[in-house]
This record gives structure tokens, sequence and C-alpha cells, in this order.
């Protein structure tokens, strides 16, 4: 095989990793229409609003496991940097140990560069006795005890 060709095997192998990262396979749908998960602000006399009391508050802590540029980037630098070692089937199995590590190598590097995203879970006992779990990425100085406004998604005290 020449040179020549065995290089557009890996970049054509290197195009589709690149295009399967653009799908986010780790998503889950949303169960609740095209509303974002993790509302940032509100505004006043919305579609929904409703009146409870905070029961608890929790930290949650957002982590991204999705295969990302680093761990692509990785794997089409491993897999060339393999495929200069040995010959023959030797050749073509350094090939595949260099790509998996390098992806691997990549990811690792990648995970350790993103900040993670801290989301606060607000469960509310509504007037009505039901509870409403409600998540957002600021905290408006809201405490157990108190007595807040969903509006449109978002908690605030009244």
């Amino acid at each position: 095989m020449k040179p020549m060709k065995k290089f557009g095997s890996v970049l054509g192998l290197a195009a589709v990793l690149a295009l399967g990262a653009c799908a986010d396979m780790n998503a889950p749908p949303n169960a609740y229409g095209s509303e974002p998960a993790y509302p940032q602000s509100s505004n006043t006399g919305g579609v929904y609003s409703a009146y409870g009391v905070v029961q608890s508050i929790e930290l949650v802590r957002q982590n991204n496991t999705g295969i990302g540029i680093g761990a692509i980037a990785g794997a089409v630098v491993g897999g060339i940097v393999g495929n200069q070692v040995g010959a023959g089937q030797g050749k073509t199995a350094a090939t595949v140990v260099g790509a998996a590590g390098g992806a691997y190598a990549g990811h690792q590097v990648e995970k350790r560069n993103q900040q993670q995203a801290d989301a606060y879970k607000f469960t509310i006992r509504m007037r009505d006795g039901s509870y409403q779990t409600v998540m957002q990425t600021t905290n408006p100085d809201i405490r157990v005890g108190d007595r807040v406004q969903i509006d449109n998604g978002v908690a605030r005290r009244y």
C-alpha cells in the first residue's frame, strides 16, 4: 500500500470521527417541551406561575462525559504516530493501538480542562400539596423554608 493511500485512509477515518462527535449521544430528551433545562432568567407575567415553599435545595454537579474534540484529535495523532511503527500486520496493530491510546489521552486532557457547571435543584411544596422540582444555574438567595414563586420554570423569593 502506498504511503499516500494510507494517509488518505487515516484522514478519512479522522473525518468520520470528527463528524460523529457533532452529535451529543448523552443528551436526554427534554420531557417538558422546548424550554431550556436550566433557565438563566425569568420574565414576570409568564405563561406559568405558581407559589410554594422550598422543602430542599441540592447542589448538582453537571459532568460532561461525551466524546469531544480532544479525544478525536488524540485518536488522529495517535493513529498517525502508530502508523509509523512496524510493518505488515504489526503496523496495522500499532495504528489501532496508537489511535485508541491517543483518544484516551486526548479525552483525559479535555476532561481536566473543562469547567464543570453547578446547578441548584429546588424541591418545592406547592400550595395544592403537590411537589415540584426546579433546576436552575443560579440561587437567588433562596433557603429552605422560603416562600417562592415559580414563573416559567424559574424559582424566586416573594
